[in-house]
């Protein structure tokens, strides 16, 4: 599934700051625990340099017991624990806490009146975890916040940042070059921003003009075929009328199958310049129901060469509102689409409701090609005699009548259906 680049650009962000904040955390609090333990250690150690200078000189063996029941952390013990100065974490139990509390101990070795003493002194470690705890929490808690903040103000930054890019998405997705509207850009200041819009705009009036002019060659084209092509007609017919032999009339016939197929490809390019000239515009009420059953006999007499079954199914009246003769095409395209591309001994069958037609017919055994089905010239079977303009047509006249119709395969049956 494809996502916003806004989105992916967003969601980076928040996992480079997740990823920054699992680490900053545990770092800052490894590193302020260190900086106090380096502190307590000093602490320790003023204290004790402190005894030596101060308390020491005076001491006597008699007056250890009354100082270690009166210093709580600080103790004298007799004979030496640790040769040198030792500074380690130790776990004592708090009778006043009832629980296990862990200390910072210095144990050093002293001399009293000429006897081997260790001095000990300790400080309870619970505050300090409890401070470092508390400013990491703290730190945490501003870093989340911050990121929040950031990850909000950036993504509203970059919607407005990112709107221009949106809304000329927008009109690109929605611009259909046979329509005579052209985008209009927003003012950005964004560089790359406004050359996006520039180039759009240069590329879209190019194609323009270059379609128009194909447009009005076609139709010129197709105007001015005409009166060859009736002139053409004529002479064939004429030749027909002479006494000519079994080959030239099997000649003649061959001309006049090329001939109207070429009077079928010109009145199309007629009617589609006509209705992209928008000369259809008139509309009034039309029952589908009465125009299938008034040419019902022509279109199962273009079915017999094939022996197809036609089978209509309705209930109740289609009554639209659309264009007589653009109607009257679309139906005639539809069907004739279904006779033409349908196989012998082959099923015809036209379901109308309320607001849809449907036409359903048997033929080649895969499905169409539905990207390529409505472009002009595009024939899903080479060998058809079809110019490959009806399919086009009937999706010209459903845009303009603000009517959808789908294709769909299926039970292998190919499916149109007019949604109007």
């Amino acid at each position: 599934m494809n996502k916003k680049l806004l989105n992916k650009t967003t969601t980076s962000f928040l996992i480079f700051s997740v990823f920054i904040l699992l680490i900053s955390v545990p770092v800052f609090y490894y590193i302020t625990e260190r900086l106090y333990l380096e502190e307590t250690d000093e602490t320790l150690t003023l204290h004790k340099d402190e005894f030596l200078k101060n308390e020491l000189s005076k001491f006597d063996n008699k007056d250890i017991a009354l100082w270690n029941k009166y210093n709580r952390n600080v103790q004298i013990t007799p004979s030496h624990i640790a040769a040198k100065d030792t500074i380690f974490n130790k776990v004592y139990f708090d009778e006043l806490e009832n629980e296990n509390e862990p200390y910072r101990e210095l144990n050093a070795p002293i001399i009293i009146k000429g006897q081997p003493y260790t001095y000990i002194g300790r400080i309870n470690l619970i505050e300090t975890e409890d401070l470092v705890t508390s400013i990491a929490m703290l730190f945490l808690v501003v870093i989340v916040i911050l990121l929040l903040g950031i990850l909000i103000i950036t993504k509203i930054s970059s919607r407005k940042l990112w709107k221009p890019f949106y809304d000329t998405l927008d009109q690109i997705q929605g611009f259909e070059i046979d329509k005579n509207k052209t985008p209009r850009f927003m003012d950005t200041d964004v560089e790359e921003f406004d050359r996006l819009n520039k180039s759009l705009n240069r590329l879209i009036e190019k194609n323009t003009d270059i379609y128009n002019n194909q447009r009005e060659f076609v139709e010129n084209a197709a105007h001015e075929l005409q009166t060859p092509l009736a002139l053409f007609q004529t002479k064939i017919d004429t030749l027909f009328q002479l006494d000519i032999t079994q080959e030239q009339s099997e000649v003649l016939s061959s001309l006049n199958k090329d001939v109207s197929r070429l009077n079928r490809l010109n009145k199309n390019l007629l009617l589609l310049s006509k209705i992209e000239n928008e000369n259809y515009l008139d509309k009034q009420p039309i029952v589908i129901n009465e125009y299938l059953k008034k040419h019902l006999d022509f279109f199962t007499e273009q079915a017999k060469a094939k022996n197809l079954n036609i089978v209509i199914e309705y209930t109740e009246k289609l009554k639209i509102e659309g264009n007589p003769s653009l109607t009257e095409v679309l139906i005639n395209n539809l069907f004739l689409n279904a006779i033409r591309h349908n196989i012998k001994n082959g099923k015809i069958s036209i379901i109308i409701t309320g607001d849809s037609i449907t036409f359903l017919n048997t033929g080649q055994e895969t499905p169409l090609v539905v990207d390529k089905l409505f472009n002009r010239f595009s024939k899903s079977n080479p060998s058809s005699q079809g110019n490959g303009l009806g399919m086009a047509i009937i999706k010209k006249i459903t845009e303009i009548s603000h009517w959808k119709i789908d294709y769909a395969f299926e039970n292998n049956l190919h499916r149109f259906t007019v949604k109007f």
